[in-house]
């Protein structure tokens, strides 16, 4: 599809690639705490000292001779994720759903051996996906467990919701649900399906799937129209609190729900990418304005989060054209 013109996407209110890297991340993210979310093990250790639930560590890998303790580490889970530590966009993320014996299952059903999982973590090790392509460290955490909400929306993998944050407040959220396409990841680029999100109420508004416009989930079927995200109250206050928890004025926070755990935040993000414009059929620009014309912080997440809902809940009257698809990362 043809790129729409800058002039028509500004009319739109589109925030560009360097309208967010000189306007938003340039402006509010001090370079000295990206070290804070570049790194998932600093994030996760941030996030406890918060008292906000996250993944459980199962365990870390850190140089290459430490490769071969893995099946000891690994004996006694039968479920796992394993990730680099600076890692960005879903790269390099293995998830086992069932260990027998020898053979290790991902959530597609394909199987693999300890010597291929022992091959990936190498290369994560190696730099092969993480930022910079700098040697990198691996860290091995317990399985979400789907919540039944999502059983009919989601394939081979657990969906996760970006939250886009400024100044402390939720301006913007969509929904990433996992495909067949994406191997069960929640990532746009590989084949996951982006549902923007109301902010007013967490019931989806519209969704993407390769910047593309559909109605329902490629591999389930299931429409979106009558999808609303539970526990929305606590996903934004959640996401709210880690203004306070990092220090970083502009973010993405990546949040699930556990079956069993409830809403936790399992990472955070500097430079969130802009196609969640793209899911919600709206840009960012009017909601950044809003929330730049603040002049006093309010120090409470629940508050700000409550503004927030107040402020950009969908107007059914007011609903901007269909939107062409936008060249932007999705970090």
């Amino acid at each position: 599809m043809l790129l729409a013109s800058a002039k028509k996407l500004r009319s739109f209110g589109i925030i560009g690639m360097n309208q967010r890297n000189f306007g938003l991340i340039s402006r509010y993210n001090p370079r000295h705490l990206y070290p804070l979310v570049d790194d998932k093990l600093k994030t996760k250790l941030l996030a406890q000292e918060a008292g906000i639930t996250v993944p459980k560590l199962l365990g870390t890998v850190q140089y290459q001779h430490d490769v071969k303790s893995l099946k000891e580490i690994l004996h006694p889970y039968s479920q796992f994720v394993i990730k680099p530590v600076k890692g960005s966009g879903g790269k390099g993320i293995l998830v086992i759903t069932e260990h027998d014996h020898n053979l290790y299952f991902k959530p597609s059903g394909d199987a693999m051996q300890l010597a291929d999982i022992e091959r990936h973590v190498s290369n994560i090790l190696s730099g092969l996906h993480s930022l910079g392509g700098k040697p990198d460290t691996v860290m091995i955490e317990s399985l979400i467990q789907l919540d039944p909400v999502f059983s009919d929306y989601s394939y081979e993998g657990i969906p996760d919701i970006r939250i886009i944050v400024l100044r402390g407040y939720p301006i913007m959220s969509m929904l990433r649900l996992t495909t067949h396409a994406s191997d069960g990841k929640a990532n746009l680029h590989q084949g996951a399906v982006g549902v923007g999100i109301d902010i007013g109420t967490g019931r989806a508004l519209h969704a993407v799937q390769y910047g593309e416009s559909v109605t329902h989930h490629p591999d389930t079927r299931k429409t979106f129209s009558e999808l609303t995200v539970p526990h929305w109250d606590k996903l934004l206050q959640l996401a709210a609190a880690c203004y306070e928890m990092t220090g970083l004025g502009y973010l993405g926070a990546d949040l699930v729900l556990d079956r069993d755990q409830g809403p936790m935040i399992i990472e955070l993000n500097a430079r969130p990418g802009l196609a969640i414009q793209v899911a919600n059929r709206t840009g960012l620009a009017p909601r950044v304005a809003v929330i730049e014309a603040i002049k006093t912080i309010d120090p409470d997440p629940q508050s700000r989060a409550a503004f927030s809902k107040r402020q950009f809940a969908f107007d059914a009257d007011i609903r901007p054209p269909r939107l062409l698809r936008t060249r932007s990362d999705d970090r």
